[in-house]
């Protein structure tokens, strides 16, 4: 018997999500339908394949919502997160299986009774990150503790970032997702985090100063900077214990130094708009930031502000943006901040038709056994393809296809709202993912830990 799945939503993430179905349509006997506002990025997906029907569909319209749902065997929601909970709800009442690769909301968790109930798998936070982090960091835990380790340091560390041969500017980055979120990044609150059984904060306008290395076999080294709240998946992952746990997003070394300048003169700031920001050059944006002076330049200012010598290679980065062009214009109306710079990065950050893109990912464990301190440390390194099949899509789409195929076949029994941190889910995904080059090396490393005086 045909069995059919529902995926809600076509963007960017769904190129390999929807080629994995599609390639196991037959075996598995799956017919796929595809909804979404915009259709013609799903018809560039399946092409002529017969196993993969095209509707539009509004999530926001009850009938034609529930109806798609009603048909499907099992949904997938692509949506962005905040519309994942209209379709959670018509799933209950229909009694469907879901997957996700958003965060688990509290809109979300609190269906978690009557998914039970039902005998219903919600699977949530199965992408990249979260997702294959999780799965990734959960193996590696539960074997430290079935040789009868006891975890004393975690961290984690993911980059969403541009292959070696595509990085083709001084910043050795492009955007290759959502670029409000990079310029936003760090915002609304400290950084939390434990060292040494020390709870630490680094507040925003120090984060991307507080930086740690690390290095990648074949690719480097990359510099991270702490998440907002590291302690959020401490009870999830069982690591109340712990005395050091950290998670970070990776940057090439240098972008942080730099892009903490934006940080400090205040262009990444989002509550406030810019008056008659239409008008406005780049020159005329930079300098908005800055004091007046009868006789210094907008560029003069600006290094003298940031304490930027000429001959530091930072400058060069600036100079590169060309932000200080009086010819080209901000043309955004009433914009704020961030929204222009957001403008600003894009003419030099947006990938070119033939970039490719890279994820990195790094874990370090640190455990006792019989009264020794070990360390493992795991990375992993994909590449994208091209700008439809890209690192991002790959890692997230994957996931997220052969845990609906786990669900539909039984091999996840598990009822309830959930993430991917169970033997049951992470052993057959991550041995599914190896076979397309998602692999972890993992390095046995002497253990650091920290100087007691440095905590």
């Amino acid at each position: 018997m045909m069995r059919n799945i529902l995926i809600i939503g076509a963007g960017k993430s769904c190129s390999y999500l929807i080629k994995y179905l599609l390639d196991h349509s037959e075996s598995q006997n799956l017919k796929l339908t595809i909804g979404d506002l915009n259709v013609e990025n799903a018809k560039k997906l399946i092409g002529t394949n017969v196993k993969a029907d095209i509707i539009h569909l509004d999530v926001f319209d009850p009938e034609s919502r529930s109806e798609a749902i009603k048909k499907a065997d099992i949904i997938i929601s692509m949506l962005p997160a905040r519309f994942h909970i209209e379709v959670a709800r018509d799933c209950i009442k229909f009694k469907k299986h879901m997957v996700t690769a958003s965060y688990v909301s509290k809109e979300m968790q609190a269906l978690d009774a009557e998914a039970k109930a039902n005998k219903l798998i919600f699977m949530n936070e199965i992408g990249v990150d979260p997702g294959i982090d999780h799965m990734s960091a959960m193996q590696v835990i539960d074997r430290i503790r079935d040789k009868g380790g006891k975890m004393i340091l975690f961290e984690s560390f993911t980059g969403g970032l541009v292959a070696p041969e595509s990085d083709t500017n001084l910043w050795n980055y492009k955007f290759t997702w959502n670029p409000r979120n990079v310029v936003v990044a760090g915002q609304g609150g400290a950084a939390k985090f434990l060292q040494e059984d020390q709870f630490k904060y680094i507040s925003y306008n120090r984060l991307f100063r507080r930086t740690e290395f690390l290095d990648v076999e074949n690719y480097g080294r990359f510099e991270a900077y702490a998440n907002r709240d590291s302690l959020k998946y401490q009870n999830v992952y069982g690591l109340d214990h712990v005395k050091t746990l950290y998670r970070g997003t990776m940057r090439r070394v240098g972008f942080s130094r730099a892009w903490n300048a934006f940080v400090q003169l205040g262009m990444t700031d989002d509550s406030y708009t810019i008056d008659d920001s239409k008008n406005m050059s780049y020159r005329d944006f930079v300098n908005a930031f800055l004091p007046y002076s009868p006789t210094d330049s907008v560029e003069l200012k600006f290094r003298h502000a940031l304490k930027i010598d000429q001959d530091d290679m930072m400058w060069d980065k600036f100079l590169e943006l060309d932000l200080f062009n009086p010819k080209k214009m901000v043309e955004l109306d009433k914009g704020t901040p961030a929204q222009i710079l957001q403008k600003i990065l894009m003419d030099s950050w947006t990938l070119e038709k033939d970039d490719k893109d890279m994820i990195v990912m790094y874990h370090k464990f640190g455990y006792e056994l019989n009264g020794k301190k070990h360390q493992i440390d795991a990375t992993m390194v994909t590449l994208g393809q091209d700008q439809t099949y890209t690192a991002m899509a790959k890692t997230v789409g994957l996931p997220v296809a052969i845990a609906t195929l786990a669900i539909l076949n039984g091999d996840i029994k598990t009822s309830g709202v959930q993430i991917p941190i169970t033997k049951e889910v992470y052993t057959p995904i991550l041995k599914a993912l190896e076979a397309y080059d998602i692999a972890f090396k993992e390095y046995e490393v002497p253990y650091l830990g920290y100087n007691p005086l440095n905590v």
